[in-house]
């Protein structure tokens, strides 16, 4: 008989009802068996809502009561990723934790070397990559479509979109502003489609202009101003290992014509865009555009899930490593560092020499 995954939620709030609790029941191969939050409106929704039949108010109480599990994820805010993915990794936990790794590098780091120490698996909720506009432009950029890549960008920008319940506007609980919350995921979406090159040097300013203000401009405001503490605006440039670049705009508020996520790949023999998702070349002496003419459904939580789940039930790559996304919280480290030094950072020791472009 096949393995049946004993699976345990920490943190049961909106993503984990509404992603990741999905995610696993709709697989065969896995088993909810234990949640643990702090809330219990939480713990009552899981319980009754989602069918999970044990859920705790303390998630090492969880971890004690059910030393069986074999898969946690990790849904707190960002504040609390680090310490309960160590405490499952050391039960003897494979660990799903939602994006970002951590509220900065070092954490990220802590939390990579204790999945390295107690030999499991450590995955981050980086569900963008598991699109299938994503899948399709990875496997056309693998098979050679845009020749070398050069360079990246990636947007995430909102016109008004300051998130209007939470913590995410408070620096203490989420280590930062729209660049942690969804300029994460464009980034490592483009990270991802370049084959992750290593970052070696960040250049970035950010700007506070619109989350302080009177609520008279703008929408849905719900946040506390006097509690707000981190950018609502972001722009950097990022220096990579194998000599491409990327640019890197993230959002909350600002003024735009529409709100924008997308990430644009260029390589010498062609280029591409996520949203459209098109391809852009030449052959013959003609320009050319390629686009799908039919994509499959995918929800990307749950085919992020599905995948997890089969690479350790059958030994596979893990889908989006920790230590592959610990890299992206580099570059978010090192975006924030630049803006308040305004010099720009270098993450790696400078490479001795540069190739022709």
């Amino acid at each position: 008989m096949a393995k049946i995954l004993k699976v345990g939620v920490i943190g049961l709030g909106g993503i984990a009802r509404g992603a990741h609790i999905p995610g696993y029941k709709a697989l065969d191969n896995v088993t909810l068996v234990a949640g643990a939050d702090v809330d219990p409106k939480a713990r009552k929704a899981a319980r009754e809502e989602c069918g999970i039949p044990d859920v705790y108010d303390s998630y090492a109480e969880m971890l004690e009561k059910h030393p069986d599990l074999d898969l946690v994820s990790v849904c707190t805010g960002n504040r609390m990723h680090k310490d309960p993915t160590i405490a499952a990794l050391k039960a003897g936990c494979h660990v799903l934790v939602e994006k970002p790794i951590a509220m900065n590098a070092q954490d990220g780091q802590a939390m990579v070397d204790a999945a390295k120490k107690y030999g499991r698996r450590l995955m981050v909720g980086v569900n963008c990559r598991f699109d299938a506009k994503s899948q399709a432009l990875k496997r056309l950029i693998d098979d050679g479509a845009l020749g070398e890549v050069y360079a990246a960008k990636a947007i995430a920008t909102r016109r008004r979109g300051i998130p209007s319940w939470g913590v995410f506007s408070q620096k203490a609980e989420s280590g930062g502003g729209p660049l942690i919350d969804i300029g994460v995921h464009c980034l490592d979406l483009a990270m991802y489609l370049m084959g992750y090159p290593k970052p070696v040097a960040v250049s970035g300013a950010t700007y506070a202009k619109f989350g302080k203000r009177p609520p008279e401009d703008m929408i849905d405001w719900r946040w506390n101003p006097r509690k707000f503490d981190v950018e609502d605006y972001a722009s950097a440039f990022v220096r990579l290992e194998n000599h491409a670049c990327l640019t890197l705009e993230a959002s909350w508020a600002s003024n735009i014509d529409h709100d924008v996520f997308n990430v644009e790949i260029l390589g010498d023999k062609g280029g591409c865009t996520w949203n459209p998702c098109k391809l852009y070349s030449s052959r013959a002496g003609v320009l050319i555009n390629l686009e799908p003419v039919r994509m499959p459904e995918v929800r990307s939580h749950s085919e992020e899930i599905r995948l997890y789940v089969d690479a350790i039930l059958n030994d596979k790559e893990t889908p989006a490593p920790a230590e592959q996304v610990l890299e992206t919280q580099r570059i978010l480290d090192g975006i924030y560092a630049s803006s308040e030094k305004n010099q720009e950072v270098w993450l790696r020791k400078p490479p001795a020499t540069r190739k022709k472009r």
